[in-house]
């Protein structure tokens, strides 16, 4: 902000109005304020007359995420300074050579240019203020999942079904959809599609990606979806959810699905684990434990006619470990600056496997020479496995801790991990 002064000394009762405004040359529309405030003034009194012109940051997109790799331009919008020749200052993290244009522009954008954007202008003798801080977030996207609605795999003719691409963490993103797919003409760019009166060219893998602009998501695993002429009432065990292992204390449901047909059924199960499931659909493990671990296969009995069965389905393996899993934290960087950011990593065995994670700060306890654990803002069951910490001025530890399932289990909390301020301070 900029300002003239004009000492009224000579010149009795003095009235301050707009025709002594327009003898300065001052950008248009300025919002003009004087200090004090009083419009009159006396002989010998001092005024200050302040033109007030405001700098903003603003993202070219309206993209409420930003994600590694892509292209960024934020401006510099300087209001109430119209028709003026600006110069432009920035502050902005990791940058050794800010722009001096009122555009900035970040090529492949990383996690580390998270953080907060600030500018100002000046031209001849005004300056704005520096403008309130633009806070940008980057993060990391999600690996597309496919979903199939009904989720069977496999289908008959006539049948429908619909595939959709789910990008995790992605909500709200504005994404085109790109699919690859066994029977697609003209695919899609929404994330869901129907298959209506499905026929066995619909048999085949699917996969799909998220595109915004010019960045590209992973592509998707495949599902393989299987169309068949004739229905047949073989069954199909699925484990939900499918996760590949399963920690003691979980939740886990075992399915026999007889798919086709109207029929009532009876169940009956085989298996060679410890403990025997129930003759119904479904077999629901509330605390899983190694004695639930074993081969599961399942067979339908007509309720109607007890001599008409199924084949027995394919046996499908649960896997329960008694081994808790503990998460891994990572800090970057260990050393730092007063006032940079710092990023916090949670590694967890089998990544992809449904966790969302927790963030805390290590509080010590002198007396009891332990610590207890703060859950830090907005770090409840987060999607992402990273969480960036803003402006950290002084030495602090942290945990992490993940969670998954409905209901929700929770690992051991990670051994913590420290950061350490270069601006320690001792007292004497």
């Amino acid at each position: 902000m900029n300002f003239k002064e004009r000492n009224l000394k000579n010149n009795p009762d003095v009235k301050i109005c707009a025709s002594m405004i327009s003898s300065y040359s001052v950008p248009s529309k300025p919002t003009v304020t004087l200090q004090p405030s009083w419009t009159q003034t006396y002989s010998g009194e001092t005024v200050t007359v302040r033109w007030k012109v405001m700098a903003a940051v603003k993202l070219q997109h309206s993209w409420s995420q930003i994600f590694t790799g892509e292209t960024i331009t934020l401006r510099c919008e300087i209001q109430g300074g119209e028709g003026k020749v600006w110069k432009y200052e920035w502050t902005a993290p990791n940058t050794n050579s800010p722009p001096t244009s009122s555009e900035y522009r970040i090529s492949r954008v990383s996690v580390s240019h998270s953080g907060d954007y600030r500018c100002r202008g000046s031209s001849d003798y005004l300056f704005t203020g520096w403008s309130d801080a633009f806070r940008l977030t980057v993060s990391f996207p999600s690996k597309p999942t496919v979903t199939l609605q009904p989720s069977w795999t496999q289908i008959y003719s006539g049948e429908t079904v619909t595939v959709r691409c789910e990008i995790q963490g992605g909500e709200g993103a504005q994404w085109t959809y790109e699919w690859r797919a066994a029977k697609l003409n003209t695919p899609p760019t929404s994330n869901e599609y129907r298959i209506i009166r499905a026929t066995e060219s619909d048999s085949g893998g699917y996969s799909c990606r998220g595109r915004r602009d010019y960045f590209f998501s992973e592509w998707s695993d495949i599902i393989t979806l299987t169309v068949s002429l004739t229905a047949s009432n073989r069954p199909v065990v699925t484990l939900y959810p499918n996760w590949s292992e399963i920690y003691r204390g979980e939740t886990i449901t075992v399915r026999c699905e007889i798919h086709g047909g109207d029929t009532e059924w009876d169940y009956e199960w085989e298996t060679n684990s410890m403990i025997k499931a129930p003759n119904q659909n479904e077999y629901r493990i509330r605390s899983a434990s190694s004695s639930n671990s074993g081969n599961y296969r399942c067979k339908g009995r007509m309720k109607s006619s007890q001599h008409e069965t199924t084949e027995w389905s394919d046996s499908v393996t649960l896997t329960v470990s008694d081994n808790e899993p503990r998460p891994v934290l990572t800090v970057s960087p260990s050393w730092l600056s007063p006032g940079a950011s710092v990023t916090l990593n949670c590694e967890v065995e089998h990544p992809s496997a449904g966790w969302s994670f927790y963030w805390y700060k290590a509080v010590p306890d002198l007396s009891e020479k332990s610590s207890s654990y703060e859950l830090l803002p907005d770090g409840s069951g987060t999607a992402q496995d990273s969480y960036i910490i803003h402006g950290q001025t002084h030495t602090a530890g942290y945990v992490c801790r993940a969670g998954r399932g409905d209901p929700e289990y929770h690992t051991d909390h990670s051994q913590p991990k420290f950061v350490w301020s270069a601006a320690l301070t001792f007292k004497h």
